[in-house]
């Protein structure tokens, strides 16, 4: 097991940061339990950072599953895999796609843990698709006392929806058994229109194909649409991303036009009505995600389905009237309800709005005036994305929240692996 005293820890985007008493690497399960039980608290879980919230940061012990990584066994009648928790997405495609699966759906980045990915609720977009815990047959997890425990969908249906959203509160998740489907190939379209005439027609257009989604180019007018749909039709090229440069110059004419916004919404409109639109075939794990390398801050709540064009126009409507510094798009999609008690699609088909800002600038206060607007109309946050909430206002977001933290007290009776932030978040007095 590797171990290391003092470490410094921050996430992605350097907006957490984390001086644990102990850096733990363990290499086997017996070891993970071992560190559990004896090493100091409060223990808390790293993935690869690409939370915002302080989900890790701890001045105990952050525990890294990195080791814990591979498809440890497969079924391909049932086509469900054994997977161990510290796989990272983009790597976990391959090693499915390698045996003959696929997962049914993916978010945007796949530099995540999947471990991670299913603990605070990661999803990509489609009306009829649920986030990466509704793959979810059974799992191992080590609990609070270092005893390894074992549940399925089976024999324990409600342990399972208990903690399929987990936010490493339960446990240390050290493998999970996920139901895939056989490999596909997507046709992928992207093209641009005003954004009046999608809000418009929002709820027809957000279930016109299996995954739908759209970023709105602040000052732009212009809706930027993605559509993706299984095919049966040859792979053709993927055109290159040009994500990073066109951010570059988003911020550049943010800077050197702020105080001429008719010439800045012009040129930007015109800019991106103009983009070429993209059609292309390609293999599941070769469509969803994109790279992301110019780093920012994230907030992201999930409406109920049809508050999304209406809450979407305030958005807009907010951002450039108060803050045209601003100058990362929007980002919309759609996800499939499901009944994972700590799941923000729990119950409801819901409309996921995400907000980005310049990792080098303060977000918090348009973070702050969107997020009055999002809870307005019912929105849950995202679990991995910065939000304000504590318990008091989340466990009226949650029907089954009582009985979620029921079963996580049983889990974890000490409280090992709850933070300060933890203890927040989820009402647990320590």
């Amino acid at each position: 097991m590797n171990i290391a005293i003092g470490n410094d820890w921050q996430n992605w985007s350097g907006s957490v940061t984390a001086q644990p008493q102990l850096m733990s690497h363990p290499t086997q399960l017996e070891q993970l339990s071992e560190t559990i039980k004896s090493a100091p608290g409060p223990i808390r879980i790293a993935g690869t950072g690409h939370s915002f919230t302080p989900l890790v940061k701890s001045q105990g012990t952050i525990l890294s599953l990195d080791n814990f990584n591979g498809v440890v066994s497969h079924d391909g009648d049932k086509l469900q895999a054994r997977v161990e928790a510290g796989t990272k997405i983009g790597a976990l495609t391959k090693l499915l796609h390698g045996i003959g699966q696929a997962l049914p759906n993916m978010g945007d980045i796949d530099k995540q843990a999947f471990g991670g990915g299913l603990g605070t609720a990661t999803h990509g977009s489609g009306i009829t698709l649920g986030a990466y815990h509704t793959q979810l047959v059974a799992m191992q997890i080590v609990d609070g006392q270092g005893k390894v425990r074992e549940f399925d969908r089976t024999s324990n249906s409600d342990a399972m929806d208990a903690m399929g959203a987990s936010l490493g509160a339960f446990g240390a998740v050290t493998e999970v058994t996920i139901q895939n489907m056989a490999n596909y190939r997507l046709h992928r379209r992207r093209w641009t229109e005003p954004v009046g005439g999608v809000l418009d027609r929002f709820e027809t257009i957000m279930k016109a194909h299996r995954s739908s989604e759209f970023y709105y180019i602040p000052f732009s007018g212009q809706a930027l649409f993605l559509s993706s749909d299984i095919t049966d039709a040859p792979v053709t090229t993927r055109p290159p991303t040009e994500d990073d440069d066109a951010l570059g110059t988003l911020r550049k004419l943010r800077t050197y036009l702020q105080r001429f916004p008719w010439m800045r919404r012009k040129l930007i409109g015109t800019a991106i009505a103009r983009l070429p639109n993209e059609d292309y075939v390609g293999e599941w794990l070769n469509v969803y995600a994109s790279e992301r390398n110019v780093k920012f801050n994230e907030m992201e709540y999930h409406l109920p389905f049809e508050e999304g064009a209406r809450v979407l126009r305030q958005i807009i409507k907010l951002l450039e009237e108060r803050f045209p510094h601003v100058y990362f798009p929007i980002e919309v999609r759609v996800v499939a309800p499901d009944n994972v008690w700590l799941s923000p699609f729990y119950k409801r088909a819901s409309c996921s709005i995400a907000i980005h800002h310049d990792a080098r600038e303060d977000p918090q206060p348009y973070f702050k005036a969107a997020e009055a607007i999002f809870r307005a109309h019912g929105g849950r946050p995202h679990w991995g994305k910065m939000h304000n909430l504590t318990a008091k206002e989340l466990s009226g977001l949650y029907p089954r929240w009582s009985d979620a933290m029921a079963v996580r007290r049983d889990m974890d009776p000490e409280n090992r692996f709850v933070s300060p932030y933890l203890a927040q978040l989820l009402g647990v007095d320590l």
